[in-house]
């Protein structure tokens, strides 16, 4: 089957860029309606979006029906439809809360659902057509691509949808959620058109076999329950800045709400920075390997890490704007090198298991997500509470997260098929011309 070119590979990224746009009105843009406009507790639409992760929780079985039809076009396409239906939903809920919070919330449960099962089946089927069709040299830019289409979509969404809600009304928002849902869908039906063509071939008659001796089988290769761990420890590092690194800044470097908003702007400009270095050093520069980048972006993490809690014993003197740079740099470079890793490590193994593999490492990653915002929050409040200096109670937490990252860089030093002899292991990692695996 040819390879696809850049062009192809444009076009996966708008298919991210699409589902991207409506989850970033469902996670974010309904949520904040439902704190300022509804005034509902905090807790609420943090519940709902935890619905939302724990759904992904069927990501292998996704991937499965993808391995066994031989085609991911259909899984994509029928994903879109459910999230766009789930998006439109949640938007119609949150209306309703105005005038019926029982009823509206049902809904919104419901909706929600149907946000992570459109966010499963697509997002899988998805990783596992870029898996088999892009080159090796190529899947580390390609996924960088692909995921600076989906940030581009979650910028342009939040920007247009904002001010198409201005003035805010519970009709508007419906309108203009329903209007992103079904110009997202339109996007990925053009962006796929005979894109995968005939597609591969259907799986190997296995007329007895269940999704979970599938899954059993995957999860027998030791190369994959590795990376497995490695996803979810390396992911909950991750995350669990997302609620304490702005109220951090404000606490003990005094920074102001809008300042600290432009703090975190500039960690993800770091973060794209690191998405593009790591894709350029090895597709293009010959830099170093995916194994070497995925390593190294989780020591490089751990550093930042610690530069911020020695930002926390000193305070002001000391350079976060730097540090918080560095830490989104680092993080943005382990996170492309590892998906490049997971598209080639999605081959690896039994045949017509590659859905499977990417679903087992998706849903690894939401939960990872899901849990770890949480955790970072809470172990923040129990260290202020036993640590009388705000500045050291924070800097605890950041301890403890840059000890999950050398842990994830020693999980992905180890990750090898012991199965195969000692030149195929090296192999999985390495090659010997001078581009970059993955």
């Amino acid at each position: 089957m040819k390879p696809l070119g850049w062009f192809g590979i444009v076009r996966l990224g708008l298919v991210q860029m699409a589902l991207g746009a409506i989850v970033v009105l469902t996670t974010s843009t309904l949520n904040r309606v439902m704190v300022v406009e509804l005034a509902l507790p905090a807790l609420v639409p943090g519940l709902l979006v935890a619905i939302h992760y724990a759904v992904q929780l069927t990501r292998p079985r996704m991937g499965f029906g993808s391995d066994r039809s031989g085609r991911c076009t259909p899984w994509i396409l029928g994903g879109m439809a459910v999230l766009a239906t789930g998006g439109t939903l949640a938007a119609t809920a949150t209306a309703w809360m105005a005038t019926n919070r029982v009823a509206g919330l049902a809904l919104a449960a419901v909706a929600f659902f149907l946000v992570g099962l459109g966010v499963s089946a697509c997002g899988t089927a998805l990783l596992v057509l870029l898996a088999k069709r892009v080159a090796a040299e190529r899947r580390a830019p390609a996924a960088t691509i692909v995921w600076m289409l989906m940030i581009i979509g979650f910028a342009v969404t939040a920007g247009l949808a904002g001010r198409f809600l201005e003035p805010y009304s519970p009709q508007r928002l419906v309108a203009v959620s329903g209007t992103v849902a079904l110009i997202a869908c339109m996007v990925a039906v053009v962006a796929l058109w005979r894109l995968e063509g005939d597609g591969g071939q259907p799986a190997e008659p296995e007329p007895k076999l269940s999704f979970f001796d599938a899954l059993a089988q995957v999860w027998q290769e030791s190369a994959a329950r590795r990376f497995t761990v490695f996803v979810f420890v390396s992911m909950l590092a991750f995350s669990a800045q997302d609620l304490i690194l702005e109220p951090f800044a404000g606490s003990v470097f005094g920074l102001t709400p809008g300042a600290t908003t432009q703090l975190s702007g500039l960690q993800h400009g770091g973060v794209l920075l690191g998405m593009i270095a790591a894709a350029l050093a090895g597709s293009r520069w010959h830099i170093g390997t995916l194994r070497q980048w995925t390593i190294g972006g989780c020591i490089a993490s751990a550093l930042a890490l610690a530069g911020l809690v020695a930002g926390g014993a000193m305070g002001p003197p000391w350079p976060l704007h730097a540090t918080v740079f560095a830490l989104g740099a680092a993080n943005g470079a382990f996170s492309i090198a590892a998906i490049g890793s997971m598209m080639r490590m999605a081959s690896q193994g039994r045949t017509q298991r590659e859905g499977v593999r990417m679903g087992l490492w998706g849903a690894s990653q939401a939960i990872a997500f899901g849990i770890g915002g949480l955790t970072g929050a809470l172990a923040s409040d129990v260290a202020r509470r036993f640590i009388a200096d705000t500045g050291m109670a924070y800097g605890a937490v950041f301890a403890a997260e840059a000890l999950l990252f050398i842990w994830a860089a020693a999980l992905a030093a180890g990750i090898e098929t012991e199965s195969r002899p000692r030149r195929a292991r090296r192999s999985m990692w390495t090659r010997s011309t001078p581009t970059m695996p993955s």
